[in-house]
């Protein structure tokens, strides 16, 4: 395959952009993940720890891990969920709160950055095309098609060069 498809695109630019984060973090005994985790805790009501996973698109078991190793440096705490017993809310402590401050100005920085690099025209087609690419695989709309008749994709690929 000589161009490069669409997910190998993403694929890639998210490796980097990861790549990049975890470069960031290590220098302050973190992680991309943690920082995530930080920033997707609410910092006055804590967050129920079954709602972090989904938010944050993490497995259970890597999110368990993440939120031990928070525990374990003081970012953040847990506690009974007044509302529902069985469940738990994760809070940030103090020091969780000056890292969530540091990964939110790390963030804001990348964004800037791109920013000053990519006009605001082009910068709403990416967005405009990142989620049309996120409902049709939210939709289901990738591989439960039809199959299409040979002549209309070979007539859409000729229209599209």
């Amino acid at each position: 395959m000589k161009d490069k498809t669409i997910d190998y695109i993403l694929r890639a630019t998210w490796q980097a952009i990861s790549r990049m984060y975890n470069e960031e973090a290590s220098k302050y005994g973190a992680t991309m993940a943690t920082g995530f985790a930080l920033l997707s805790i609410d910092k006055d009501k804590g967050t129920p720890s079954t709602a972090l996973g989904p938010k944050m698109g993490m497995e259970a078991t890597s999110l368990t891990r993440t939120l031990k190793s928070m525990e374990d440096k003081g970012l953040v705490f847990r506690k009974k969920n007044p509302d529902d017993g069985r469940g738990v809310l994760i809070y940030l402590t103090e020091f969780g709160k000056e890292k969530r401050d540091l990964s939110k100005n790390t963030v804001l920085k990348f964004n800037e950055t791109v920013k000053q690099h990519i006009t605001d025209e082009k910068l709403q087609h990416f967005i405009e095309v990142s989620e049309i690419i996120n409902e049709l695989i939210q939709e289901k709309n990738i591989f439960n098609q039809p199959e299409k008749n040979k002549n209309d994709i070979a007539i859409n690929q000729k229209n599209n060069q």
